[in-house]
């Protein structure tokens, strides 16, 4: 009985994870509208390097010991494990640099609900991906669920081709990470984090380095790239991954709705972007889908395992 409750209690825990990253991630539309007389690629690339320099400092201040025992780790694996983390990770590396942008410049450049719709497809993707590839099982309740999730996707994808075609990219991107990122196990997610954005320093450095575009001086833009980069990236990120070691990529992929569905209400109520009657509809279907697909988390999460 006491194992069962620490159980209970653990995946509260992991759940509770799974849900913050999407939830803090609804705001960030917010921090990168601040930005928008400056160019995706700046935010991006100053986002990454604000990251690296602030995480890899907390690591080597606060968490000296697991960045030792992962390396010890990595050196005890076979060298064909040693290959498969490696790419593993630069994958993850690449795709998450290619979320990262593809969403600042839709946000600036497309609209807030283009970047929205992007993470109404990523968690069909992500959850298909995860039933696929890494066979997790999907019970008849979850099927239904997924089936109201993509009607609901139906109704929104009615903008431009180009708008729907960022959203994929945006989407996909951020899938396959967390499909990668439910496959890298065994080490610090910490860890893995700093080395995920050490890789996406290097590619930004270069890119630093031929741009035409001068080094913002404005101190708003560099208070609000470091909020960006410690609440809208490390801590997220960190939550989103610490949550799939115990969460199936399906469930922490269809609690990505929670980012679409605040960012809706942010278009609304905070950036007064117009909506049409039938999006109402269509967030309110969606929002059963992650409560039926959830539906045995949520129940032992409210009541209490029985």
């Amino acid at each position: 009985m006491e194992k069962d409750i620490q159980h209970t209690e653990s995946r509260r825990n992991y759940f509770l994870a799974a849900f913050l990253a999407p939830f803090i991630w609804g705001f960030m539309s917010i921090p990168v509208r601040i930005l928008n007389g400056y160019p995706a690629e700046d935010i991006l690339y100053y986002r990454i390097l604000s990251a690296v320099v602030l995480l890899w400092l907390f690591i080597l201040i606060f968490r000296k010991k697991k960045l030792i025992a992962d390396y010890h780790h990595f050196n005890e694996l076979t060298k064909s494990e040693k290959k498969k983390i490696c790419w593993l990770t630069l994958l993850a590396s690449i795709l998450i640099f290619a979320n990262w942008y593809t969403f600042i410049y839709s946000i600036n450049n497309v609209s807030i609900q283009s970047a929205a719709l992007a993470y109404m497809i990523c968690p069909l993707i992500t959850t298909f991906a995860a039933y696929f590839i890494l066979k997790e099982g999907l019970s008849p309740l979850k099927k239904f669920a997924l089936f109201l999730a993509f009607f609901s996707c139906c109704l929104l994808a009615t903008g431009s081709f180009l708008d729907i075609a960022w959203a994929i990219t945006i989407a996909s991107s951020y899938a396959f990470y967390l499909i990668i990122q439910r496959v890298l196990q065994g080490f610090d997610k910490l860890t893995i984090l700093a080395v995920q954005l050490l890789i996406c320093s290097a590619f930004v450095v270069p890119l630093l380095l031929v741009s035409n575009h001068s080094v913002p001086t404005d101190p708003i833009f560099w208070e609000t790239v470091v909020i960006i980069a410690v609440f809208f990236t490390i801590i997220p990120l960190y939550f989103s991954m610490y949550a799939l070691i115990k969460i199936s990529s399906s469930t922490t992929g269809v609690l990505l709705y929670i980012n679409p569905i605040l960012a809706f209400l942010l278009a609304i109520f905070y950036f007064k972007e117009s909506i049409e009657p039938y999006k109402y509809i269509a967030y309110g279907i969606l929002l059963i889908a992650i409560m039926l697909f959830n539906w045995k988390i949520l129940k032992n999460v409210v009541f209490g395992k029985k």
